[in-house]
């Protein structure tokens, strides 16, 4: 089984969509067309599918078949429409909100630290004499600051600096872990209160 797919509205879901399929006989394309499920109306945009549903459908048409489920007990149909075009002048005010945001938290943390005063009494160590804008210090901190925050999250626009994904893709990667989880562990309340009625 396939833990979650992107699938078009109304759209028929067919074993393959959802679920990898190793057989040794003619059986391959019949089981991989079989219709499973069919996107509706109602579905909204998520439909969780459990494995054993599956197997008794399967077991039902084909009786002569050993079946056996590896992976996920669930797949989570994800049901996507066609997206529209972003608006330019919606991409510039989220940039610019982004930017203020950003250049006023870091703003303020180096004002919590005294990041200033540091640089000046950093500069009278180093050179004997007080400067109030040690620019020599300020100037390549700023830059070394941009650089380390690219290199930490690995991306320049669209492109990547190596392979390793960041720390960003990794917090991603988990919430929808964990949001798949909650789906899967709440599908499963529901069919248990549809049952009991």
């Amino acid at each position: 089984m396939k833990k979650s797919v992107e699938l078009p509205k109304y759209q028929e879901v067919t074993l393959k969509n959802i679920a990898h399929i190793s057989i040794d006989s003619s059986y391959k394309e019949e089981l991989d067309n079989t219709t499973i499920y069919h996107i509706t109306k109602k579905d909204k945009n998520i439909v969780v599918i459990d494995s054993f549903l599956i197997i008794d459908y399967l077991n039902k048409k084909f009786p002569e078949l050993e079946l056996q489920v590896i992976g996920p007990a669930q797949c989570i149909i994800r049901i996507h429409e066609k997206k529209k075009p972003l608006s330019f002048l919606l991409v510039v005010i989220v940039w610019l909100i982004l930017f203020i945001g950003t250049a006023m938290t870091i703003m303020n943390f180096h004002y919590d630290v005294s990041m200033q005063e540091v640089q000046q009494k950093l500069h009278f160590l180093l050179t004997g004499q007080e400067n109030e804008f040690p620019l020599w210090i300020q100037v390549p901190y700023s830059i070394g600051l941009g650089i380390g925050m690219l290199l930490f999250f690995n991306h320049w626009f669209s492109k990547k600096f190596n392979e390793e994904p960041s720390p960003l893709e990794i917090e991603i990667n988990n919430y929808q872990q964990n949001l798949d989880d909650y789906l899967i562990q709440n599908e499963n309340m529901l069919d248990d209160e549809r049952n009991n009625r």
